[in-house]
């Protein structure tokens, strides 16, 4: 077995794939062996910590997005910053709260949700993101009460969970149980980011009973920082100035 083969072995893989340039680096710097252990233990930790945020990430399901530097502040009629940059500084979590963004479509607020979600990611954080339509059709496609409390328990595990787009489709009896069922779970325990495009006061409006409704909005907004977004689409302003390029005649 080879010097390499008994590292990874050892579970150094880092150091087995770079072992050569480590040697090289070693002498050609003259370390002591003291050095040498420090430099490889530098290697190791940083080499797990980056699979560590590269897993937390792939199973946060994040996906792509915009950095919070390209959001363009002046643009929405209103906006609370502060409460926004408080959020992107994790002060929720802690206390295990929650944070609503209210906004109609086009404003950033899915945009602002996945940068709360990379930042947790960053600081070590177990997150997951979804849009509400999945995770119910998630649920609701369990088949037994066993597999149904594990998917449950899969939703209510992560320290952040956000859940995209609440009020963009009606909901049933059993589509509302299951929505309450996971915010229930969490509940006073780890923190949500829910975004919405409907006051709370239109969230009846979404679900079969008024019960409904008013036993879900109590449990999400009793430890919550809500924010409201007012303005026009930044997708249509952005629509509205591709169009006018386009009309511009050519020279």
């Amino acid at each position: 077995m080879t010097l390499a083969q008994k590292l990874k072995q050892s579970g150094l893989r880092y150091l087995a794939d770079h072992l050569d340039d480590v040697v090289a680096l070693a002498t050609k710097k003259r370390w002591s062996t003291v050095q040498i252990l420090e430099h490889i233990v530098d290697l190791e930790s940083d080499d797990r910590a980056k699979k560590s945020l590269d897993r937390r990430f792939a199973r946060s399901h994040v996906g792509r997005f915009k950095p919070i530097a390209d959001y363009d502040w002046s643009w929405p009629e209103q906006i609370d910053r502060p409460a926004i940059e408080a959020a992107l500084r994790l002060d929720f979590l802690d206390g295990a709260r929650n944070v609503i963004l209210v906004a109609p479509n086009g404003l950033g607020k899915t945009m602002i949700a996945k940068n709360v979600a990379h930042q947790a990611i960053v600081a070590g954080h177990s997150v997951l993101f979804v849009t509400a339509a999945q995770m119910l059709l998630d649920l609701s496609a369990q088949d037994s009460a066993r597999a149904l409390d594990r998917r449950l328990k899969h939703y209510a595990r992560p320290r952040l969970l956000c859940i995209d787009e609440i009020g963009y489709l009606s909901y049933d009896n059993r589509n509302a149980d299951l929505l309450y069922e996971v915010i229930a779970r969490r509940y006073e325990q780890k923190s949500l980011v829910l975004t919405t495009n409907l006051a709370f006061a239109d969230w009846p409006t979404i679900f079969p009973n008024a019960s409904s409704a008013t036993a879900l909005i109590d449990r999400v907004i009793h430890h919550a920082d809500v924010t409201a977004i007012e303005g026009k689409s930044f997708r249509k302003r952005e629509a509205e100035a591709a169009r006018s390029r386009r009309a511009r005649p050519k020279s």
